[in-house]
């Protein structure tokens, strides 16, 4: 008799043995049941996970004589003609070599014809994407308006290149990539029934290399029982399917973590001497990191791999720091990426071998840990802020004065003088000579967007301040801190960077800044408005013309008029 492979033996014969589709599966059992069959289906999903193999059993299931709670007898004239593929009735179509219109006009022309021994005529057309236009055309026809007693059954692998009118007429089932255990408790009955012997940590391995795929699994399966002496071992089963052996990966590690590029260079050699191919590789090195990374952080999850893991394994998790573990993942990931459509896939590794075991990713790692020691600066100087504005708060309370209290003329000259940021009152000047409520009213309405463009660092200066007067050259901000102010005055990066945000959201408006501290703004305006002959226009400079009519009512004299007409609301006036 001829030899069949093992994924053609133990090929599914009833929806109870399609494994890790149990969702699916019984979807369609009660349909059956309940006479609920749809006149197409769409079946989509990773290459062996049992798309076909249910087409096959849903035909022979709807046709069944003997069909019980939706599941084929198999044993009937129907079942067995359909399993052997002889059944006239069930045609199955590659769509990847019948891809013409001429052939879906043929079909169309079929189905007018009743079916002449099952109950239905089902039509199994897989890889339907391969399809051309004009074939999803006349297929289309045919979906629109079903004939009776006619079922087609979709299979495709890239369901994103069917037209979504094919889609939209029928009924989608998803099958999902099998579970590594599932397919691990498959292969062993499988084992079991034919009578030879297996370690579990050779079925893990090709599990694993199965990648979701029953019927790569059954394969490698195939592979490993010839390469094996009548059992399969573990060696067998890494041999087979090019995998790492744990002692390779663990020395691999080791190396990288002892930044020694030669080494690892001269064990990558030795890996792709031995056959090992360098896509399986890199997936074993991700899988080992992984490993690594639960191991540390929830080892209950690795209980079953736990008896395989090595001291070498135990003593590498224990020392390499979790974001050491994170660049290394992210350097494989983007080495399978780039391997994946090469010709010359070794460079790319060789590279990605360097970029492990070399600086690059100890200066991640240390980059970001400076980030959690910025982030704590931060912190620190948000509370010091805190404090200080507690310690300016007494000293208001023993002193009794209000901070932006308007002092005498006599004493201007002795307040401006104790500062030690010298106050630059020509440009601030400048500005109230030419500044506008609308330019101020602007920059206002933009403040917190500017903030939040700006760094951490940035933005914690900057939110200590407000700006007092616009023109539509300058901006006169002032801060709460003296300390701060003079730094900003004299961080050119951060006046740039202050300047470029608000001429990106006010368009065409790159004003000079000019810093001062919000203690010397009562005292400038002051002195600017006694040095005025003329007084500006209200309605250019008020902001709240209700407030600024009552103020007048009570306060007498010309700096306090011309003060009130200037800054609105922002003024207020302290007799001695």
């Amino acid at each position: 008799m001829v030899y069949q492979a093992l994924y053609r033996v133990w090929r599914s014969q009833r929806f109870d043995d399609v494994i890790g589709q149990q969702a699916i599966t019984q979807t369609l059992k009660n349909a059956i049941m309940q006479n609920q069959i749809s006149h197409a289906y769409l079946f989509t999903g990773p290459r062996g996970t049992g798309k076909t193999s249910a087409a096959k059993i849903l035909a022979k299931a709807v046709n069944c004589p003997n069909s019980k709670d939706g599941e084929p007898c198999n044993e009937c004239e129907i079942c067995r003609s359909i399993t052997e593929g002889t059944q006239e009735d069930v045609i199955e179509i590659d769509a990847a070599s019948n891809n013409g219109v001429e052939e879906i006009r043929l079909i169309r022309e079929r189905a007018n014809y009743a079916p002449t021994q099952a109950q239905y005529k089902v039509y199994i057309i897989d890889e339907v994407h391969m399809l051309s236009t004009g074939a999803f055309n006349a297929l289309l026809k045919t979906l629109e308006e079903p004939k009776k007693n006619v079922i087609f059954i979709l299979a495709t692998t890239e369901p994103h290149k069917i037209p979504a009118t094919i889609i939209s007429r029928t009924q989608r089932f998803d099958f999902k990539r099998i579970a590594t255990s599932d397919i691990v408790e498959h292969l062993a009955y499988v084992l079991e029934k034919s009578n030879i012997e297996f370690s579990e940590e050779a079925l893990n391995v090709i599990a694993q290399a199965a990648e979701g795929g029953m019927r790569d699994g059954l394969s490698i399966l195939d592979q490993a029982i010839s390469f094996s002496n009548g059992a399969i071992t573990l060696e067998d089963a890494l041999e087979v399917t090019g995998s790492l052996t744990y002692d390779m990966m663990d020395r691999f590690i080791v190396a990288c973590k002892q930044e020694e590029p030669a080494t690892c260079l001269e064990l990558l050699d030795e890996m792709l001497t031995s056959g090992k191919e360098p896509r399986r590789l890199l997936e074993n090195l991700l899988v080992y990191c992984r490993d690594l990374l639960i191991y540390q952080k929830a080892p209950q999850l690795l209980t079953e791999k736990a008896q395989h893991f090595t001291e070498t394994f135990k003593q590498s998790a224990e020392g390499i720091a979790a974001e050491q573990i994170y660049a290394w993942i992210d350097i494989l990931n983007e080495a399978q990426n780039e391997i994946r459509f090469s010709t010359n896939p070794r460079v790319y590794l060789e590279v990605a071998v360097v970029k492990l075991a070399g600086k690059v990713s100890s200066e991640k790692v240390s980059t970001d840990s400076q980030t959690v020691a910025d982030s704590q600066e931060v912190a620190q100087l948000k509370e010091q802020i805190t404090d200080l504005q507690k310690e300016i708060a007494q000293l208001k309370e023993q002193i009794g004065q209000p901070q932006t209290q308007v002092q005498p003329a006599q004493n201007k000259e002795k307040k401006a003088t104790n500062t030690h940021y010298r106050l630059p009152k020509k440009r601030v000047f400048k500005v109230l000579k030419e500044a506008t409520k609308k330019e101020l009213t602007s920059v206002k309405e933009i403040w917190e967007d500017l903030l939040a463009s700006l760094s951490v660092t940035q933005k914690a200066m900057l939110r200590a301040s407000q700006p007092k007067a616009a023109s539509p050259n300058g901006l006169v901000i002032a801060f709460d801190y003296e300390i701060i102010c003079k730094k900003a005055a004299n961080d050119q990066e951060f006046i740039a960077a202050v300047q470029n945000s608000i001429s990106r959201m006010i368009s065409g408006y790159k004003p000079d800044l000019v810093y001062i501290t919000d203690e010397s703004w009562p005292l400038l305006r002051q002195e600017f408005l006694s040095g005025q002959e003329e007084i500006a226009d209200e309605s250019e400079f008020t902001e709240n013309e209700e407030e600024n009519e009552e103020t007048e009512a009570k306060e007498e004299g010309l700096v306090v008029s011309k003060a009130q007409d200037l800054f609105g609301e922002l003024t207020t006036v302290k007799e001695d």
